[in-house]
Parts: structure tokens; C-alpha cells; sequence
């Protein structure tokens, strides 16, 4: 079931390398990627802690739950979305993808995930 939706929504986003719903303590639940060389499990691991740390630092301040978080690298942007509570969207998005549309996108999916995975 999943893995449709995610198909869907990367044939929608130009330039996406790769895209995981991830759960929150990190571990891909379900991935579609065009570039074997990116493990995704690991950088699943690593940016989903980022989130999660940041989050409860936002909390503290009371300024609230991180939504989206993206991380632009010569090679590449990561984007990190929330999607239900305890899910989110993990894109990797090559050099020449389109950003704006990504986040769009991933706003969208959050839509149609948040009702399946609560």
C-alpha cells in the first residue's frame, strides 16, 4: 500500500533520488530509490534524530513540533517531513530537482499518509 503512494508522489517531484516513510525511531518502513549508492537506512537514522532533537528543543521554547526540515549539500537536498505522529517523509533530491514542488508535494502526501498511518 505504501510503497504505491510513495511511487506516486516521486513520479510527481522532478529530480527526487529517493524517497522513505520512515518511522519515528528512524527505521524505514517502506523506500523507492533510483540510486542504490544512498543508504538510505542510515541517513533515515541520522536526519530523523536531527528532527526529533530539534523538536523537543522547539518544545521547550514553546515554539512547537518541527514540520518539515531540509538539508542542502553540494550533491544533493534531504528533506525531512512529519507525516502523522509518529511517521515521516524522508526525499533525497538531486541537484537539479525542484524544491518548491518537493515541498508541495510532501504537504500533500502528509494528507492522504496522516489518515493510514493514525
Amino acid at each position: 500500500m505504501f510503497l504505491d503512494r510513495l511511487n506516486r508522489i516521486v513520479n510527481r517531484i522532478e529530480g527526487t533520488i529517493a524517497l522513505s516513510l520512515v518511522a519515528r525511531d528512524g527505521i524505514s518502513v517502506e523506500s523507492v530509490s533510483k540510486d542504490p549508492a544512498i543508504d538510505l537506512d542510515v541517513l533515515a537514522a541520522e536526519l530523523i534524530a536531527q528532527a526529533r532533537a530539534i523538536s523537543e528543543n522547539h518544545r521547550e521554547l514553546e515554539a512547537g513540533d518541527v514540520q518539515h526540515l531540509a538539508v542542502a549539500t553540494d550533491r544533493m537536498t534531504v528533506m525531512v517531513s512529519s507525516v502523522a505522529t509518529d511517521y515521516y517523509l524522508l526525499l533525497v533530491l538531486g541537484p537539479q530537482g525542484n524544491y518548491g514542488r518537493a515541498r508541495f508535494e510532501l504537504r500533500r502526501a502528509r494528507l492522504f499518509l496522516e489518515r493510514d498511518l493514525s
